[in-house]
C-alpha cells in the first residue's frame, strides 16, 4: 500500500478541488474571510457515510464564523443512490455526486474528501454493512485523510446505533471511532507513514439531530449557537447551507435556506471533553504556537485591509510571507503558505488561463493553446519563466495595468497522457464495495489533479511564486457565455455497441452493430474487429480503411456459436487491434447544466438476453418519473413506446367513465408510470382520473415504487395502500410465491425462484404495508433475521383491466440484463392479453 509518487503531490493534496480550470481572484470578502482564516490554527473534520449526509449549516458556520478550516469526508460516493436527472446508477452516479459536493463546497467553502468505499445501496444495520465493506480498509483511508489533513475536532453526523437510520450512516461512526485512535499509533498502517507523520485530534463528537419523529438532542447535551447573519455575505449561514445543499439536485435535496440563530448539539465521544467551546484545550493562535509576530501581522493587515482595493495589503502580505517560510512546523507552514500565496495572488488581482478551442485532445497530436494572463495590481506582477509542460520559456514581462496578455503556443500532448477519467473508476473496483486505486496516495482526493499544466513563475514583490494552470477548452455558449472547462484526453479510436443489451430468440442468429469514432488524423488501416466472450472469439472480422470520423458497422454472430453457450446472459467484448495496439474503450459524457461535463471511459461491451422471453404487449405508454433505462429496455425489445404528456391524457373519458372524446389511452396494451413518478410528475393528479377510467375499460395500468416524500398525488393506488419505508436490501434473499397460479407469474413467461437469481443490489424499497382486501400480494420476502413482507407486487382487478403496483427494483434489473426480472416485468405488461 502507498506508491511513491512526486513531491509536487503534497504540496497540492489539500487544495480545494473544484474543477477550476482558471486561476481568478477571489472576491474581496472572500480575500478577508481568507485572512481571518489563516489567523486560526485548529482543524475540523466532518464525516459521515454518504454525499448529501453533511450538515451544512455547521460546516457554514465553522468556516464563515469561527474561520477555521473545515473538511467533509463522506466515506462513499453515493453509487448506491437514486437519480432524478437521468439514467446514471452505480459509479457513474457516484461521479455526478461527487461533482454535486464540490460545487456546494464551493458555496459553503468546506474542503470535501472520500475514501474508496463504495455505497451499495441502503443497509439496514452495522452488521448488514461489514459484510461487503472491509472495515479495516475504510478505517485505513479515514486514518490517511486524519493524518494529512490533521484535524484537531472531528464530529460524526451519526451514532453507531440504530439511531443512524441507515447502516452505512452506524458504519461511519463505527469507523470514525476506530481511526481516532488509530491515526495515533505509529503501528498502525506504518507504510503511511513514508508520507505522513501520526496525529492524534483532541476530540471525536457526535453531532446529534432531529430528523422528521426522531430527536437525538437534548438540552444538556454540549451545544453552539449557528445561523448567525453576515453582512458579507448578504445572508445568515442557514440561508447560506440551503443554498449548498439545494445542489444535489441527482437526489432531490432540494433544501430551505433558513434565517434566524439555532443550537447544533453534541455529544462526547472520545479525547478530551468539550466544556465551553469545540476548540477546548486546542491551540488556536499563532500567540500560542509562538508566533505572536505573525498574528500581529495578520491583525494589522486585517484591520487595515480595503475591499475596494486588495493590493493595498500585498506589501504587508509579501513581509509575512518571509515569516511563514521560516517555521520550523513543516506541517503547517505547508498549509499557511499554500493559503497566504493564494491570497497574495487574489490580492494582485491575477488571472491565468491556458485554453484551447478544442474540447477533446490525442495523446501525441498538437494543437494551439493560449496563454491569457492579466494582473489588476499597480504593483507589477513579473512572470519570469513558463515551462510548456516539457520545455521552459523565459519571459521577465511585466503583468500590469489590467491589460491581458495573450501568448500563443502550440503543444504537444505528451504521448504518454493518460485518458481524462476519475481516478477511482480508472481500473475495475477491487470487489462490489471498494474502488480499485492504482496509485493509493490519491485515496482521500474527490479528483486527481490535472496531470497536463503549464508551471508559471511569477514574481510578486521580491517573492517568487510558482502557478500551475491546466490545459483547458474554452468556449462561448450564446446562453451561458463563457464556459471554460478541463481539457479532455480522448483515446485515438473510440468503439462502442450502438444498444447496450440485446434480446434474441433461441434459435435465432444475432447481428450487432459497432460505432467507430476516430479523434485523431491517423489512418486506421488493416485492422481487425474481435467479438469476444469468455476469451473466445465469436465474431468479428479483417478491417480497411476506418477514414471517416464516425462509422457503424454491422457483423453476424452465428447461431451455432450461441447455441453453444449454455448461459442465457452473456456479455459480448469488442476490440479493434492494428499495429499491436488495442482499442476497445467508449466514453461515457456526462453533461448537466449545473456541473462541468464529466468523462469517463468503459470498455466496449454489450449484453446478450439469449432466451425466448416471451411480451404479449406491442405498445406501452409510458409516464416518465425519475431518469430510468426502462423505456429504452421496452424498445429493445421490439415494443413501441410513446412518453405520454400533458396533450395525449385530453378528451379521453371523465371519471366515471363515460366517452369524452378521443379514446387516445386505450391503444396502448399497457400504460406504465416510472419509478418516483408520483415525487416527479407534477401533472399526476390531473392525469389520475384518465388513467383509472383507462383500467376499468380493459386497461392494464403497472406502477412503479414511489415515495412519501413531495408527493403529487395522495392516494396512489385503485383502492387504498399505504407506502412505508420498508424494503429487502439482500439481493440475494429467498423470494416465497403467494400465488403460484397467477396469471402474473405463468403468462406468457413461467416465472420460477431461479428468475430472482442475480439480482444486483436489492430487491425493491417503500414497500407498501397496509392495502385493501381488493389486492392480491403475490410474493414474501424478507432481509435476514427481519419479518416476511409481502408488499413487494400488488395486483388488482378493477373494471375491465388490471392495476398492478409494484417497488420491486426493476430500474436497477433490466439494465444489468437480468433475465428473470425481464420476464417478470414482460408478465406485467401482458396481463391484458391474458383473458
Amino acid at each position: 500500500m502507498f506508491k511513491p509518487i512526486t513531491i509536487t503531490f503534497f504540496l497540492v493534496f489539500f487544495a480545494i478541488f473544484c474543477s477550476a480550470q482558471q486561476v481568478r481572484p477571489s472576491k474581496s470578502s472572500e480575500i478577508y474571510r481568507e485572512l481571518k482564516t489563516l489567523k486560526h490554527i485548529p482543524k475540523v473534520l466532518y464525516l459521515a457515510a454518504h454525499p448529501d449526509d453533511e450538515n451544512t449549516g455547521l460546516l457554514s458556520w465553522l468556516i464563515n464564523d469561527q474561520n477555521v478550516e473545515t473538511a467533509y469526508l463522506s466515506l462513499t460516493r453515493g453509487d448506491g443512490g437514486q437519480n432524478l436527472l437521468g439514467t446514471e446508477q452505480g459509479a457513474a452516479l457516484g461521479l455526478i455526486r461527487t461533482h454535486e459536493l464540490l460545487e456546494a463546497r464551493k458555496l459553503d467553502g468546506a474542503q470535501q474528501f472520500f475514501t474508496r468505499a463504495i455505497d451499495f445501496g441502503f443497509s439496514k444495520n452495522t452488521k448488514d454493512t461489514f459484510k461487503q465493506w472491509d472495515a479495516d480498509s475504510i478505517t485505513a483511508d479515514v486514518v490517511w485523510v486524519i493524518r494529512k489533513f490533521r484535524p484537531d475536532v472531528i464530529i460524526c453526523r451519526f451514532p453507531p446505533t440504530s439511531a443512524a437510520g441507515h447502516g452505512q450512516h452506524a458504519a461511519s461512526a463505527v469507523v470514525a471511532e476506530k481511526a481516532f485512535k488509530a491515526a495515533a499509533d505509529k503501528n498502525m498502517f506504518p507504510n503511511q507513514l513514508k508520507y505522513v507523520s501520526v496525529w492524534q485530534p483532541t476530540r471525536l463528537l457526535w453531532n446529534t439531530f432531529r430528523f422528521g419523529s426522531v430527536n437525538t438532542t437534548a438540552e444538556n447535551q454540549f451545544k453552539v449557537t449557528v445561523g448567525q447573519y453576515d453582512a458579507q455575505l448578504g445572508m445568515g449561514y442557514g440561508e447560506l447551507a440551503g443554498l449548498s445543499r439545494s445542489l444535489h439536485k441527482s437526489q432531490g435535496a432540494g433544501t430551505q435556506s433558513v434565517a434566524g440563530i439555532r443550537n447544533e448539539y453534541f455529544t462526547h465521544v472520545l479525547g478530551e471533553q468539550a466544556k465551553t467551546s469545540l476548540f477546548d484545550g486546542i491551540t488556536k493562535t499563532w500567540v500560542a504556537k509562538g508566533n505572536a509576530d505573525i498574528d500581529q501581522s495578520l491583525d494589522k493587515i486585517i484591520s487595515a485591509f480595503n475591499f475596494n482595493k486588495p493590493e493595498l495589503s500585498l506589501t504587508a502580505l509579501l513581509a509575512l510571507r518571509k515569516k511563514v517560510l521560516v517555521l520550523k512546523d513543516q506541517h503547517l507552514k505547508k498549509d499557511k503558505l499554500f493559503a497566504l500565496d493564494n491570497i497574495i495572488l487574489s490580492c494582485s488581482g491575477f488571472m491565468g488561463e491556458m485554453v484551447t478551442n478544442q474540447a477533446e485532445a490525442v495523446a501525441g497530436d498538437n494543437y494551439n493553446f493560449r496563454l491569457n494572463l492579466i494582473s489588476r495590481a499597480t504593483n507589477s506582477v513579473v512572470l519570469e519563466n513558463v515551462k510548456w509542460l516539457n520545455q521552459s520559456e523565459t519571459f521577465n514581462r511585466k503583468l500590469s495595468g489590467d491589460s491581458l496578455i495573450t501568448i500563443e503556443h502550440k503543444l504537444q500532448i505528451p504521448n504518454d497522457a493518460a485518458l481524462t477519467e476519475p481516478y477511482w473508476m480508472a481500473k475495475p473496483p477491487k470487489n462490489e464495495a471498494t474502488f480499485s486505486v492504482a496509485n493509493d496516495t490519491l485515496i482521500g482526493l474527490p479528483e486527481a489533479e490535472s496531470p497536463l499544466n503549464v508551471l508559471l513563475s511569477l514574481k510578486i514583490g521580491d517573492e517568487k511564486i510558482q502557478v500551475k494552470l491546466p490545459l483547458s477548452y474554452k468556449k462561448l455558449d450564446p446562453v451561458r457565455g463563457d464556459v471554460v472547462e478541463a481539457l479532455r484526453i480522448v483515446p485515438a479510436l473510440e468503439l462502442k455497441f450502438t444498444q447496450p443489451i440485446y434480446i434474441i430468440k433461441e434459435n435465432e442468429d444475432l447481428r450487432v452493430s459497432l460505432s467507430f469514432k476516430v479523434n485523431t488524423n491517423k489512418k486506421f488501416d488493416n485492422g481487425k474487429i474481435n467479438l469476444m466472450y469468455n476469451g473466445e472469439r465469436l465474431g468479428g472480422a479483417d478491417f480497411t480503411n476506418i477514414n471517416v470520423k464516425e462509422i457503424t458497422i454491422d457483423y453476424p454472430i452465428p447461431k451455432a456459436k450461441l447455441e453453444a453457450i449454455n448461459s442465457n446472459r452473456l456479455q459480448l467484448y469488442a476490440s479493434y487491434v492494428i499495429d499491436g495496439i488495442t482499442y476497445n474503450k467508449k466514453q461515457v459524457l456526462i453533461q448537466y447544466p449545473h456541473l462541468p461535463s464529466l468523462q469517463y471511459f468503459a470498455s466496449a461491451t454489450a449484453i446478450i438476453i439469449k432466451n425466448d422471453i416471451q411480451v404479449r404487449a406491442k405498445k406501452v405508454g409510458y409516464i416518465q418519473g425519475a431518469g430510468d433505462f426502462i423505456p429504452e429496455f421496452l424498445r429493445i425489445a421490439g415494443i413501441q413506446v410513446d412518453v405520454l404528456k400533458d396533450e395525449d391524457f385530453y378528451g379521453y373519458v371523465d371519471e366515471s367513465g363515460v366517452n369524452g372524446g378521443s379514446n387516445k389511452l386505450s391503444q396502448y396494451d399497457a400504460i406504465v408510470l416510472g419509478v418516483r413518478a408520483n415525487n416527479t410528475e407534477k401533472k399526476l393528479g390531473r392525469w389520475m382520473p384518465f388513467l383509472w377510467s383507462y383500467v376499468r375499460a380493459g386497461g392494464n395500468l403497472v406502477m412503479q415504487y414511489n415515495t412519501n416524500q413531495d408527493v403529487t398525488v395522495d392516494k396512489l393506488g385503485i383502492y387504498p395502500f399505504s407506502i412505508a419505508n420498508r424494503r429487502v436490501t439482500e439481493e440475494n434473499s429467498e423470494v416465497k410465491f403467494l400465488k403460484p397460479n397467477h396469471k402474473l407469474l405463468n403468462f406468457p413467461n413461467k416465472i420460477t425462484p431461479d428468475d430472482f437469481k442475480g439480482w444486483v443490489q436489492e430487491r425493491g424499497a417503500y414497500f407498501p404495508d397496509k392495502w385493501d382486501a381488493e389486492y392480491e400480494p403475490l410474493f414474501e420476502m424478507n432481509d435476514t433475521d427481519e419479518e416476511p413482507l409481502q408488499g413487494s407486487t400488488l395486483y388488482a382487478k378493477y373494471g375491465k383491466g388490471n392495476f398492478i403496483y409494484t417497488p420491486l427494483a426493476f430500474f436497477r434489473q433490466l439494465p444489468a440484463g437480468n433475465v428473470g426480472a425481464a420476464k417478470l416485468f414482460f408478465n406485467f405488461l401482458s396481463a391484458q392479453q391474458n383473458k
